[in-house]
């Protein structure tokens, strides 16, 4: 274990490729680095794994800064019913080295101290990440509960959280003495950082030169706001009075809006596909005072993700070990579902997957809201399908959890269908490598970018998708997946949009691709081949962490 390293001046202790010299501080809630450090909870947190991850490849001067969740997000078990039953287990992470640095920061005007970890490059191939925590022994309870569990459901807990990514994070970049030209905020979580760089740089100019945020939420109601008087009372704005908080953030009423607050401390940002780029502009143009947001299509890291033998049989053109490169990866996951379910799939069936976070806009159970519809397309015997679900909802999401388990009981009628828990890095991979078909339905445009198909897409699995998020920038109908053509949904109810994707999904599975599959198995073969060409560079996220020094970081 190496501990020789200097904190007290910290520098990435790799050579940086000139291109990417500027110094950043990359905050972010959540990263999913590698499965071993289970501090993420979803989407948020692969697309910030997989951002160190490239950030490593191209040598860029770059480090992250997080919390080490003492809980994680949660562990998901079963029932005695085999229904959702949310745990928390305590983690180990060994690998990660103690960097000595103990600080103590304001919470509810009470001095909290903060310990800091540090996960070296070489570990598992990213750029240096920070992990701030408060369980240490110096800390009365309360105190230490606050890096206990990631997006804990009580909310002056939560707001602690926020102030110990923001203030502490920027704290801690002080005391490693690592003067960075940017602050990055990945979502609006750590906004608390501006109240401290505001005591720090003494002008709201400077700050902003700082300063730049990526927004991942289309829709005013996804974005936290909080209580401005219980923000005040935590100590979040680093001690400005009331009145000065109004008049620096532009709050005119009793809610504390985090993103809103980003945008007008930020000199830019970035929404996460072109989509959702436009959404954003939209949403928040009738604010005044925001900086522009620009568009930076989240991305996921090739490398860690894409299984590189189909790729190499794809470039050799051999497709006979193309198919039986499939089929094994097929065949292996299938292990899984076995073990956890006690139901044996077949490698040659068309296999669909849905696994993602649960979250109601998803419409994890889409495919099975008409019954009869969807029993003939489990038991159709000329053309067998089978299908797959996982994902963990936030655990006090009441009606995601209800969905989850209400797939649970209905596989119970069905051997050729499964729901698998402990959605985490290492099965999602496996997930993606068992499915031939990724189906992702959100309500359009409520995806700001979802990119679990990017990463089932390098490993062989065909989209099929609403037209949402990074889609758009993608899908080619019928050459390299399968998208829903959008209908007017801003003109139509929801129950309208919901009854107009049904329908569609289920013309386009029961009429294109399903026949497809079986009875022609060389243009299947070529829709994967185009699908894995196409994901392969446009969004691997080596592009990701270039464009954000390009159009963000400049």
């Amino acid at each position: 274990m190496q501990t020789s390293t200097n904190f007290r001046n910290f520098q990435v202790p790799y050579q940086v490729d000139e291109k990417y010299a500027k110094k950043v501080a990359y905050f972010s809630m959540e990263f999913a680095v590698h499965q071993p450090l289970k501090i993420y909870s979803g989407g948020l947190g692969f697309l910030s794994g997989s951002h160190l991850r490239s950030a490593y490849e191209l040598r860029q001067n770059l480090i992250g800064i997080g919390i080490l969740w003492k809980y994680g997000y949660y562990d998901q078990a079963r029932n005695q019913d085999q229904t959702l039953n949310p745990f928390w287990i305590e983690k180990n992470a060994s690998f990660l080295e103690d960097t000595g640095i103990k600080y103590q920061i304001l919470i509810h005007d009470h001095p909290v101290w903060v310990k800091a970890y540090y996960l070296a490059p070489t570990t598992f191939n990213s750029a240096p990440l920070f992990l701030l925590s408060t369980d240490l022994p110096e800390n009365d309870y309360v105190s230490q509960t606050i890096s206990h569990r990631l997006y804990d459901a009580n909310v002056a807990t939560k707001v602690a959280q926020f102030i110990l990514l923001g203030v502490g994070g920027a704290k801690l970049i002080d005391e490693l003495n690592f003067n960075p030209d940017l602050y990055h905020l990945n979502e609006a979580h750590a906004i608390s950082s501006a109240f401290y760089l505001l005591n720090k740089f003494k002008s709201v100019e400077m700050v902003r030169k700082h300063m730049v945020f990526t927004t991942h939420t289309p829709e005013e109601a996804g974005n936290e706001k909080h209580d401005l008087y219980l923000c005040h009372k935590m100590s979040y704005f680093c001690g400005l009075s009331l009145e000065e908080v109004r008049r620096l953030t532009g709050t005119h009423d009793d809610q504390f809006n985090h993103s809103l607050t980003a945008l007008r401390f930020a000199h830019l940002s970035n929404g996460v596909s072109k989509l959702h780029g436009e959404v954003s502009r939209q949403m928040w143009g009738k604010h005044a005072n925001i900086c522009p947001i620009i568009s930076i299509t989240n991305a996921q890291n090739w490398k860690y993700w894409a299984d590189k033998q189909l790729y190499k049989a794809m470039e050799a053109k051999d497709d006979a070990v193309f198919d039986d490169r499939k089929q094994y990866l097929k065949k292996r996951a299938f292990e899984i579902v076995a073990d956890q379910t006690g139901k044996v799939f077949d490698p040659n069936v068309l296999t669909i997957v849905w696994a993602r976070r649960f979250a109601g806009y998803k419409r994890a159970d889409l495919l099975t809201w008409e019954r009869e519809r969807f029993a003939a397309l489990l038991n159709n015997k000329k053309y067998p399908v089978q299908v797959i679900w996982a994902g963990k909802p936030y655990p006090q999401d009441y009606p995601a959890i209800s969905q989850f388990n209400n797939l649970v009981q209905l596989s119970k009628d069905f051997k050729n269908m499964a729901v698998l828990i402990g959605y985490e890095l290492a099965l999602s991979k496996r997930l993606k490598q068992a499915s031939d078909i990724w189906l992702n339905n959100p309500r359009v445009p409520r995806e700001a970018s979802g990119t679990s198909g990017m990463t089932a897409a390098m490993n062989g699995a065909v989209n099929f998708s609403t037209d949402d998020g990074w889609i758009p920038e993608f899908v080619n109908h019928g050459n390299n997946g399968f998208v829903v053509p959008k209908a007017d949904y801003e003109n139509m109810t929801t129950h309208a949009q919901d009854d107009y994707d049904y329908k569609q999904i289920f013309e386009i599975l029961e009429q294109q691709i399903i026949p497809m599959y079986y009875e022609n198995k060389d243009t299947w073969r070529q829709l994967q081949k185009n699908g894995m060409m196409d994901v392969r560079y446009q969004f691997d996220s080596n592009r990701m962490a270039h464009e954000y020094y390009d159009l963000l970081y400049k």
